[in-house]
């Protein structure tokens, strides 16, 4: 059998004529819109003495969609809940077609057709006529005969392997004398084609199996957060493979209006998906919240995976309320890893956000040391969390592909919209921040410098401190294989205070800032200063020891000032609670600590809903003028809910299951209906005025009733 001529294939319609003058056919960005596609085409005059009957005609096809079926098996897409045919391109899936006669290879002409969306056109890559060949080629379009038997035959197909992702219409068309015979519309035949990590053509291809497993395949994750000295873990569940969720990420390129020809392209499709996960200027899927008022919605904290979120905005077509950077990450995530394209979530503690795009945070202090808030634009996240998605980057120099970063949470614009990524690693630990996408603003979050200015009256900024190792204090994301946090600090900057790490900030400046960096200066050693927090369980007073070192051999005296307040996890305070003034004197070559009390009455009434407090001291050394500025965030330890099954731990999938689950001295049952069989994890989080963030889980087995 042979490929269809170009006079033998489908006629395109006519194309509509520009109101510019030009012809030009309308946007291509629906999935799920198309057009109708004829079931017999003419080609010339009917023959005398021809009839249908005698025609090769299609009468079944068999796709081994199911999820024990070949096809899904070999292609990974055995999880999905989903009735139609998935597979992953460049990689063969078989298929199975009957015809109302014995099929002759010597006469008889037939292939089959891949449409999806409207106006269909083959060089955009949306109208694909699969040739029949001897022997597949890697990565490419095509089909082979496995097995002939009487009026049935088995036959390979090879999705190419830079293909369109996203749901195919399928025809089988045969050639006879009075034209195209092609099969109706069967909506049982759609087939969804998907990224591949398993093929060397792929541009996600990834190369470890575990990986692979890990980053696509796995549907429930671990979001570290928090601070450094208490680092906190909950569960998501991506639900990646839950039925609908397939369509629903397939709807977020159409709201988009992502043109089909561009979805096979991960740098496009991770960019869009940026954008359409946050709901600020696009109506995407996720309302974002940061004043600790949920009405008309859900708190952020109280979403313990991604289904509930994607299920109802698909239905809905209306932005859902609220979420975090938390939730922006784990809905990213599965939208990534149910395309196929690996994808990890990562959080960085203290995350600069850089408002003016000159890589440094500028706090300024007035002439007696305090924060000035009406100069201070710059703010410290006590921590972030971000996605990291697995592709090449041809349009990129070598070496710059791999782990790529792409941020969903609503920060700052980029080209027009909220979005940010996919910015390469490896480009911002080099300093590399020439290249796109915004790959200064990352370099920033994770390796600028803290400065501290002094505003005086007259107008000017003097340079008091500049601390380079606040910022990415810790970069993690989760293991591959375990719940286990692993630090990956070293993917995104060079150790402190090595050359390498200054070098490559070098190199970010030299790329060009917007506005005026301060300059550095050689900061005073004669006086130090630290503190430290001590039991910062929730409801307890908190003790802060403030020390001071006198390394040189003069006496002096310093005013210092403490400011508590309760903030926001994005470092925006919400109060203060606490402000005191205290002198102190420093004999020479000596250490002093000073001890600040913290009542819990001076902060539980104003708690938002992680529990952050944020300590800024001040002091100014009296004989010399010098500033000495410190700040630290810590979050407050929380009780967990603690769950319990009451049956063994082992569970029949389909009965009811109850889970007793305990809050604030209160015992609740809870029913559950597992279904599917092996590990699971039950999560739970409670929500209340007073306080949020108040998570439990549990492991338990699942397996299938007899």
């Amino acid at each position: 059998m042979m490929e269809p001529t170009a006079a033998e294939r489908p006629k395109k319609k006519a194309t509509p004529t520009g109101l510019n003058g030009r012809r030009a056919l309308p946007p291509n960005v629906s999935n799920e819109e198309e057009d109708e596609v004829p079931t017999m085409e003419t080609i010339g005059l009917m023959p005398r003495g021809f009839t249908l009957k005698d025609a090769l005609e299609v009468q079944e096809i068999f796709l081994f969609n199911r999820e024990y079926d070949r096809n899904k098996r070999e292609h990974h897409t055995d999880k999905y809940y989903n009735l139609k045919l998935i597979v992953r391109r460049g990689q063969p899936f078989h298929i199975q077609i009957t015809f109302t006669r014995q099929y002759n290879p010597e006469k008889d002409q037939f292939w089959i057709e891949y449409v999806i969306g409207r106006y269909p056109q083959e060089n955009k890559g949306t109208y694909i006529v699969v040739p029949l060949v001897q022997e597949l080629q890697s990565g490419k379009w095509g089909a082979t005969i496995t097995h002939s038997n009487d009026r049935t035959i088995d036959l390979n197909v090879m999705p190419a392997a830079n293909c369109i992702v996203g749901k195919f219409r399928m025809y089988v068309a045969t050639l006879t004398p009075a034209g195209i015979l092609r099969t109706r519309r069967n909506p049982n035949t759609d087939t969804y084609i998907l990224f591949n990590p398993w093929c060397a053509e792929d541009s996600v291809y990834l190369d470890d199996e575990q990986e692979r497993q890990e980053y696509v395949l796995n549907d429930l994750g671990t979001i570290f957060y928090g601070d450094p000295e208490s680092i906190r873990t909950r569960s998501w569940n991506f639900g990646q493979f839950e039925e609908g969720i397939l369509d629903a990420c397939l709807y977020l390129m159409d709201k988009a209006q992502l043109d089909l020809s561009g979805r096979g392209n991960p740098i496009k499709i991770s960019r869009v998906g940026s954008a359409m996960i946050n709901s600020k200027d696009d109506e995407g899927v996720v309302v974002g919240s940061w004043n600790n008022m949920y009405e008309y919605g859900v708190p952020p904290s109280v979403w313990t995976g991604s289904v509930d979120i994607l299920l109802e905005y698909h239905s809905s077509k209306q932005p859902v309320r609220y979420g975090q950077c938390w939730v922006f990450t784990g809905v990213f995530n599965t939208f990534l890893r149910c395309l196929g394209i690996p994808a990890r979530v990562v959080t960085n503690f203290s995350s600069a956000h850089d408002n003016d795009a000159n890589l440094q945070m500028d706090f300024f202090l007035d002439e007696n040391g305090k924060v000035d808030s009406h100069l201070t634009k710059d703010s410290i996240w006590n921590y972030h969390c971000w996605n990291e998605a697995w592709m090449s980057r041809p349009d990129l120099p070598v070496g710059f592909g791999g782990w790529q970063v792409v941020d969903s949470t609503p920060q700052e614009n980029s080209d027009g919209m909220y979005r940010c990524g996919p910015a390469s690693v490896q480009a911002v630990k080099h300093g590399h921040v020439c290249f796109q996408f915004d790959a200064p603003f990352v370099y920033a979050e994770v390796n600028s410098d803290v400065v501290y200015l002094k505003a005086m009256k007259d107008g000017r900024r003097i340079v008091q401190k500049v601390d380079k190792t606040h910022i990415g204090k810790l970069i993690v994301t989760k293991e591959v294989g375990t719940n286990r946090m692993k630090d990956i600090t070293g993917l995104y900057k060079f150790e402190e205070g090595t050359e390498e790490e200054r070098l490559a900030l070098e190199t970010a400046l030299m790329y060009g800032v917007k506005t005026h960096r301060a300059q550095d200066v050689v900061p005073s050693t004669e006086v130090d200063m630290d503190f430290v927090v001590g039991d910062t369980t929730l409801g307890n007073d908190i003790k802060v020891k403030i020390t001071f070192k006198n390394n040189s051999q003069t006496r002096y005296t310093a005013t210092a000032y403490l400011s508590g307040n309760i903030v926001f996890y994005t470092g925006v305070a919400k109060c203060e609670f606490k402000n005191h003034n205290f002198d102190v004197t420093l004999e020479p070559m000596k250490a002093q600590t000073v001890e600040v009390l913290i009542k819990s009455s001076e902060y539980m009434s104003q708690l938002l809903e992680q529990a952050f407090l944020h300590f800024f001291i001040t002091a100014r050394v009296n004989e010399t003028e010098n500033i000495l500025a410190k700040q630290k965030t810590i979050a407050l330890k929380i009780p967990p809910l603690v769950l319990k099954v009451r049956t063994s731990r082992v569970i029949e999938s389909n009965p009811l299951l109850n889970v007793g689950f305990t809050k604030a001295s209160q015992t609740d049952i809870c029913p559950c209906i597992p279904k599917r069989e092996g590990p699971q994890k039950l999560m739970a989080s409670l929500s209340c005025d007073a306080l949020r963030h108040v998570y439990g889980e549990l492991d338990i087995h699942v397996q299938k009733t007899v």
